[in-house]
């Protein structure tokens, strides 16, 4: 006899809906698991990274740039008339004295302007002389007035001398030593009067020779003027050096003032260096600096800064202190360096790629074990060339990678390997 089993129907659809329900939820703990992690740091090659450790101490502040030796004494040479340059005697790169030729130029017209110049002068000094001798004629006939009347004069006087004692005797007439007294007086006036007018004469002389020699001088000033143009066609060097440069060819017409020559000294060079416009501000004259010539190194001072900026940098004169080593030489390329303070104790780090002075930027930080690196913000403070101020961000002992990682900016976190 067969026997009816109780039906389970409704067991097996609760246990399926319950395998339903918890497959629902796992699947969606999965995921919501899954949202939360972080995904997968990037890897990056620990040998294509710079990095460098934080550090504690003293810091110098340094600022470089490139820059070129030039002479200490440049003597440009100018045209001092219009001219044509007939030849070049010598060359760029010569040595020169100051009495050295170095080109030959000509004008027709200062040629005839010296010898205008030169006749004129003759002119003048003979116009010179023939006033000095008419007026030592004319002071001559004056004197000889002066002493004629001075002569009767002095006979009148003893005239009325011997009217008088006579008169006195009571052997002359009275009416006798008053026309001699009268005689005398008038001679006495005239006598003052010729006195004075030698005198008024002989600085009219003065006066007039005088006049006569100031025209005598400005024609000899021209003259000299006429003459120095001359000598100028020839060219001279001026000063001991070498001979640098010569802006004109042969058969070309100058005008004045056109500089025709440029003459240096070899032995006295300085080096003007650009400072980019941003690192310049904290340099001042007299600052310790070095120059690199690529074949030496040799110690100098800021001797000048220029005022002005130009195309971003700032030029900066270094004075050389000591002997330059051998190829020194004028337009040699140098790297220089300022020292601009020594920081005694700051916490420092070597310098970013995109590390700027009182910035803040992003670095990365090696974890202790070198495995990983994580993003962080570092407050930057005074710069140098190679390193660079820590004031917020970083301890000592931390390392961080310094070189170029923009490739990785979308992300907060590198693996090394």
């Amino acid at each position: 006899m067969d026997i009816q089993r109780p039906s389970n129907a409704r067991a097996k659809k609760i246990k399926r809906i319950a395998y339903v329900t918890i497959a629902v939820l796992l699947c969606a703990g999965v995921t919501l698991a899954l949202s939360k992690l972080k995904p997968a740091a990037p890897s990056v090659d620990a040998s294509t990274i710079w990095p460098d450790t934080v550090k504690r101490g003293p810091m110098l502040r340094e600022v470089r740039g490139l820059g070129t030796l030039v002479p200490e004494d440049i003597h440009w040479i100018p045209a001092q008339t219009a001219a044509r340059v007939d030849k070049i005697v010598i060359r760029p790169g010569h040595l020169v004295q100051p009495d050295t030729v170095i080109l030959e130029m000509s004008n027709p017209e200062t040629q005839r302007d010296l010898l205008d110049a030169e006749y004129l002068l003759k002119a003048a000094e003979a116009d010179y002389a023939n006033l000095k001798v008419q007026i030592d004629s004319e002071l001559m006939t004056q004197k000889a007035n002066e002493a004629a009347v001075r002569s009767d004069y002095e006979q009148a006087h003893l005239q009325h001398d011997v009217d008088e004692k006579l008169q006195k005797e009571g052997i002359g007439a009275e009416v006798i030593a008053k026309l001699s007294k009268v005689k005398e007086d008038q001679l006495a006036i005239r006598l003052k009067l010729e006195t004075e007018r030698t005198a008024v004469a002989r600085d009219s002389a003065k006066a007039r020779l005088l006049a006569q020699q100031s025209r005598v001088e400005q024609q000899r000033a021209l003259y000299h003027l006429r003459q120095t143009q001359a000598q100028s066609l020839r060219v001279r060097a001026g000063i001991t050096g070498v001979l640098q440069l010569v802006p004109v060819e042969e058969g070309q017409n100058v005008a004045v003032g056109t500089n025709v020559a440029r003459v240096a000294d070899p032995r006295k060079l300085k080096a003007e260096i650009k400072i980019a416009e941003t690192q310049a501000k904290d340099i001042t004259i007299g600052q310790k600096a070095t120059i690199d010539t690529r074949n030496g190194v040799v110690t100098g001072h800021v001797s000048r800064e220029d005022p002005s900026v130009v195309n971003g940098t700032v030029t900066v004169d270094v004075a050389i202190d000591e002997a330059l080593p051998p190829g020194a030489r004028a337009d040699l390329s140098v790297d220089g360096t300022v020292e601009l303070e020594n920081l005694k104790d700051v916490l420092f780090v070597g310098r970013p790629v995109h590390g700027q002075a009182d910035s803040t930027i992003s670095l990365f930080k090696i974890t202790p074990d070198g495995s990983e690196a994580s993003r962080i913000n570092v407050k930057l403070g005074r710069s140098s060339v190679t390193t660079i101020e820590i004031l917020s961000g970083l301890q000592v002992g931390d390392k961080v990678i310094l070189s170029d990682m923009s490739q990785w900016d979308n992300v907060d976190r590198i693996r090394l390997k």
